[in-house]
């Protein structure tokens, strides 16, 4: 069972940047795409990203594609989003997760599990 957790956020002014960092235990890490997802208070969780298995592929969702960057490195077992040029609809807890099938690359969160606790970001308007 790989254990997720998330590290990075925080409060940030409106045109600023952060970057979170998810770790990831187990010996199988590079064999799943990890996706970012996030969750506004009254809404619900929403896909940000997604990285496959080697890094070749990636997906981002409209709303964050050309300020969002994910990226991951297999020989640390983590995975990161740089965020650049947050706006407050941006404000949410991120989580990351693992694709329940290896070697898939999947947007949906029902193909994703072993949610990490999430880690809140803040913009204010």
């Amino acid at each position: 069972q790989v254990q997720l957790v998330e590290s990075g956020g925080g409060l940030v002014q409106a045109g600023g940047s952060l970057r979170l960092s998810c770790a990831a235990s187990g010996r199988t890490f590079s064999n799943y795409a990890m996706g970012w997802f996030r969750q506004a208070p009254g809404k619900e969780r929403e896909f940000v990203g997604a990285i496959s298995w080697s890094g070749a592929g990636i997906y981002y969702a409209d709303s964050v594609k050309g300020r969002f960057t994910i990226s991951r490195d297999n020989a640390k077992n983590t995975v990161s989003l740089q965020m650049n040029r947050l706006k407050p609809e941006d404000m949410a807890v991120y989580y990351c997760a693992r694709d329940l099938t290896a070697y898939g690359l999947r947007q949906n969160l029902t193909h994703f599990g072993s949610w990490g606790q999430g880690t809140q970001v803040t913009v204010p308007s």
